[in-house]
């Protein structure tokens, strides 16, 4: 993966680096979307709150029939409450096994794993429940799940709810709420349908729960790993003025990082009592004030860093989302300072989740518009956007690929093929027809890049991965 990281960012740097972007449509007719995943193919996987979660194909059309129907087994109460995160296992091309974050209909949160039936459906009777939390009130559920590369499952709670933190759970170590978990779906101990990692921070800790990883949060709503370095990045909403974003690197977070929440608000003090010295403690890599920046903002949506192919001047890029002023905001790194900008504003939508394809490009959903839109990059061309609409299919690829180029055969000039060592393995310089089909069988299994060039000269790059 290292190798085609540094192949990317040497064509990137060829062409500049901008932070202008334009959102377009890729999918309508969800209901309230607040998680978006893939499970390793050009699918996009995304999670309903009230208790469905939905297929979208490569070309932006939903499956008639839901993935998953747990409707009956879910509380929606047009809040904070619903189903709220979704992870696919590693393995889950063999074990068809997926994790779900819901909000019972008792109030209480419910981290589960259910089976696939087939590539389209899964049984909704598969459940096994691994874990259920205790909610005292109905807001700062958190929700979100992923794997980390170590293969250990990472959970994201808020704080229990109410305002303040009331019962200074965050900080409590005794109890999994305001918290960042860790744990090992693949073995089982201690009577629980999962494992303690052996390394988690606080394992021999007789006032710590086992499964805590990180703490000092309040209402964690997004977090992401970056599929290159594995950083966390977790966005944290805020109290009364401060929305923040904070990273750890991953020997970073195996010291029991603490984010702060109660006793700091970003980077200021909230309520003290009782706090450890601040030198204990992680602030965020960037905040932004309610009223800072335009318009009134309350409630941050954390995204991904950006790691795809097809966007190069939005490369390492952070991207987020205020759910209240409806803008997006874009969080850069200049010689080791972290700065933001916002975008214009998207009204009728409501930024809930962002999420990545399996080739590491960016989705963005609105709740109340129940669309899903592809993040582009604002400055590229004309023919450059043309070049990123081309699609390859299917992918993973087996013995052959398609490449449909839609309207743009007549400007496609050629298609390069690389392995991971940068070497060219393939060319096809003729395009008839919309459709074009590349055999891989002389190709061994791997990561390829995929070179399109147009008539004059741009170039767009895809990743493909051969089986």
């Amino acid at each position: 993966m290292k190798k085609l990281t540094s192949l990317v960012i040497l064509f990137s740097f060829s062409i500049g680096f901008a932070q202008d972007i334009e959102i377009e449509t890729f999918a309508t007719g969800l209901s309230n979307p607040v998680n978006i995943k893939h499970s390793g193919d050009n699918r996009l996987f995304v999670a309903e709150r009230s208790g469905y979660i939905q297929i979208i194909n490569q070309e932006g059309t939903i499956n008639p029939t839901p993935f998953l129907d747990i409707d009956v087994n879910v509380t929606d109460n047009g809040g904070e409450q619903g189903l709220l995160g979704l992870a696919f296992h590693p393995n889950y091309a063999s074990n068809g096994y997926f994790y779900v974050n819901y909000i019972n209909n008792a109030g209480d949160t419910v981290i589960s794993r259910f089976t696939r039936s087939d590539s389209n459906t899964a049984d909704s009777s598969s459940e096994l429940i691994l874990m259920t939390i205790s909610q005292p009130y109905i807001n700062h559920n958190g929700g979100d799940m992923a794997f980390g590369n170590d293969g250990y499952l990472y959970i994201a709670t808020g704080d229990g709810g109410s305002g303040g933190d009331p019962g200074n759970r965050a900080q409590d170590l005794s109890t999994l709420l305001g918290k960042m978990l860790r744990i090992d779906v693949d073995n089982t101990s201690g009577g629980n349908n999962y494992a303690i990692p052996a390394t988690n921070p606080f394992v021999g800790d007789a006032t710590a729960l086992d499964e805590i990883w990180s703490y000092g949060l309040r209402n964690p709503w997004k977090f992401s790993f970056d599929s290159l370095t594995n950083d966390i990045w977790i966005a944290d909403v805020g109290q009364n003025e401060y929305e923040e974003i904070n990273m750890a690197t991953p020997s970073a977070s195996a010291l029991g990082v603490n984010y702060g929440w109660r006793c700091y608000e970003g980077n200021s003090t909230y309520n003290t009592a009782d706090c450890p010295p601040m030198a204990e403690m992680t602030f965020p890599v960037a905040e932004y004030g309610h009223t800072s920046s335009g318009a009134f903002k309350c409630s941050i949506t954390g995204g991904y860093i950006y790691r795809g192919s097809t966007q190069p001047n939005l490369y390492g890029v952070y991207f987020f989302a205020d759910y209240c002023s409806n803008e997006i905001g874009i969080l850069s790194n200049n010689e080791g300072t972290w700065s933001y900008t916002f975008t214009e504003q998207y009204s009728g939508n409501g930024w809930s989740c962002f999420g990545e394809d399996v080739n590491g490009e960016l989705y963005v959903a609105g709740l109340s518009s129940g669309t899903i839109y592809k993040i582009i990059d604002a400055n590229l061309s004309v023919d450059e956007h043309q070049l990123s609409d081309i699609k390859l299919y299917p992918n993973p690829a087996n013995e052959s690929f398609t490449i449909d180029l839609l309207q743009f055969y007549s400007s496609l000039n050629s298609v390069h093929l690389f392995n991971m060592q940068g070497k060219l393995v393939k060319s096809v310089n003729e395009f008839d027809n919309q459709l074009t089909t590349i055999s891989t069988k002389e190709l061994s299994n791997g990561l390829y890049l995929v070179q399109l060039v147009n008539n004059n000269g741009q170039t767009q790059f895809k990743k493909l991965i051969v089986n």
